[in-house]
């Protein structure tokens, strides 16, 4: 089973799925707004998380009249946000088990009575929203 970052797609099919011409998806290396694997010296390949990408960047072009470089401020605060809802859910997740373990070494060395058959941090079913794709 392969994943979506790992590449697959040479320059033309991966062109042909986004529906522009290769040589768009070199600008778009070159400015950056794309960074395909490469094997060799000259084969690019293309991962799913590529095709997505591409996609959206022809949303904000074409069907929104974003410019180039709009589209790369965009994306970049779009991948910026991305890592902080990841790391912000790593630091929750850590906190819950931080105050998890303290709860139960202070039960464990406590003569209160407390139920066994339920957390004892009642902790809220959070879901940090995805970006809403473009």
């Amino acid at each position: 089973m392969r994943t979506e970052n790992q590449p697959v797609y040479m320059i033309g099919v991966a062109a042909q799925l986004c529906g522009v011409h290769p040589q768009t998806l070199r600008q778009y290396e070159r400015l950056g707004l794309v960074v395909p694997a490469r094997v060799g010296a000259k084969n690019r390949l293309y991962s799913e998380a590529d095709i997505r990408r591409v996609r959206r960047i022809q949303r904000l072009t074409q069907d929104m009249g974003v410019n180039l470089a709009g589209v790369e401020l965009i994306l970049k605060l779009l991948d910026d946000m991305e890592e902080i809802r990841v790391d912000m859910e790593r630091q929750f997740a850590e906190y819950v088990q931080e105050a998890e373990r303290r709860i139960q070494h202070f039960v464990a060395n406590s003569s209160i009575p407390i139920r066994k058959d339920e957390s004892l941090l009642p902790v809220p079913n959070i879901k940090i929203r995805k970006p809403s794709e473009l």
